[in-house]
């Protein structure tokens, strides 16, 4: 009895270390990640793939779980987890971002509706595009891109080997194109809006008898919604592109790890 006691916590002991890693990776990924996702379903997800890493998972060197050195080593697991599914969740802010810019820039943001997604108030514009990328994220199967990156990052920073601080730092410094590329995608709404406002402002200096806010609203905004039909449909590539940048990213790291 006491013989399978001690397995059991020895197997118990090496299932904990993959767990904190993708339940970590899971809690910031996207869409598996978001509010509307029980917590109940995330834990039994990251359940299943710790036993299914558990052949690669297992620490380089013995380590007590019930330890300082175990509770360290959990911290660890969380924070290389959390910025996996930090890196994924760029692709996903990105849209978020431009829903945001492009509704402001049409006065569409005055219009919010509860999002049980991120528990928050956003415009329906993010909300579409958020959507949107969801179907694309599991269309191109990104659950199990997700799957594949948390077992070969077992491989690279194995479990009791350290943070790696250089990894982590590349994964922040990436942040920044977050805001870039939805600049970038949300220009052609900013600057078509821009001009028709500038058009109407010539204009109500020619007829100052034409109420500029009441018309100019609505002409804005329909203008803003058919440059947005026009952008909608390179959502999906962008989408995809953006996503085949963070795995280069992540693959550049993972293969920038010395071994040994």
């Amino acid at each position: 009895m006491e013989l399978v006691f001690s397995q059991l916590v020895a197997l118990l002991s090496a299932l904990w270390w993959p767990f904190c890693r993708v339940l970590a990776m899971l809690s910031a990924a996207p869409v598996i990640g978001d509010a509307m996702v029980p917590i109940s379903v995330r834990v039994l997800l990251s359940f299943v793939l710790a036993v299914v890493l558990l052949p690669v998972a297992q620490p380089t060197v013995g380590i007590d779980p019930f330890s300082l050195h175990g509770v360290v080593a959990t911290a660890e697991q969380a924070l290389i987890g959390f910025g996996l599914g930090l890196a994924f969740h760029m692709t996903m802010a990105v849209m978020t971002v431009l829903g945001f810019m492009v509704s402001s820039q049409m006065g569409l943001s005055m219009a919010v509706m509860n999002d049980p997604m991120n528990g928050s108030s956003s415009d329906v514009v993010s909300t579409l595009l958020y959507m949107l990328c969801i179907l694309v994220f599991f269309s191109v199967d990104g659950h199990l891109v997700l799957g594949g990156v948390v077992g070969a990052s077992f491989k690279a920073w194995p479990v009791g080997a350290g943070l790696p601080l250089v990894s982590l730092h590349s994964i922040a410094l990436n942040i920044a194109w977050v805001f870039s590329a939805a600049l970038l995608l949300a220009l052609p709404v900013i600057f078509s809006t821009l001009v028709v406002q500038l058009g109407f402002g010539f204009l109500n200096r020619v007829a100052p008898s034409l109420n500029l806010y009441s018309l100019g609203f609505s002409v804005v905004t329909l203008f803003g919604l058919f440059v947005l039909t026009q952008i909608v449909r390179f959502v999906p590539t962008h989408y995809v592109r953006m996503s085949e940048r963070v795995l280069e990213m992540l693959q550049q790291n993972l293969k920038a790890v010395p071994h040994g």
